[in-house]
């Protein structure tokens, strides 16, 4: 607990600058942790490529469920 206190006390500032501030980074950390879960699950793959392939696929389906519930509120 002491740690934790003295590193609220040194980041202070920046503390206090991200709780005033209107940015979030949410959707950046849904994006992060989409990719380590496929990063996950696919340990298997060989190169680079197929695990780029899945990511922009997992991005385009996630963005087609969105839109599709955007419509069916409205």
């Amino acid at each position: 607990m002491h740690k934790t206190l003295l590193t609220f006390k040194r980041n202070y500032s920046k503390v206090l600058n991200d709780i005033t501030s209107t940015y979030s980074s949410s959707c950046l950390e849904g994006v992060n942790r989409k990719i380590k879960q496929i990063e996950r699950t696919a340990y298997a793959y060989r190169n680079f490529y197929p695990l780029l392939i899945r990511t922009k696929l997992e991005e385009i389906i996630v963005k087609e469920k969105e839109s599709n519930n955007f419509f069916l509120a409205a």
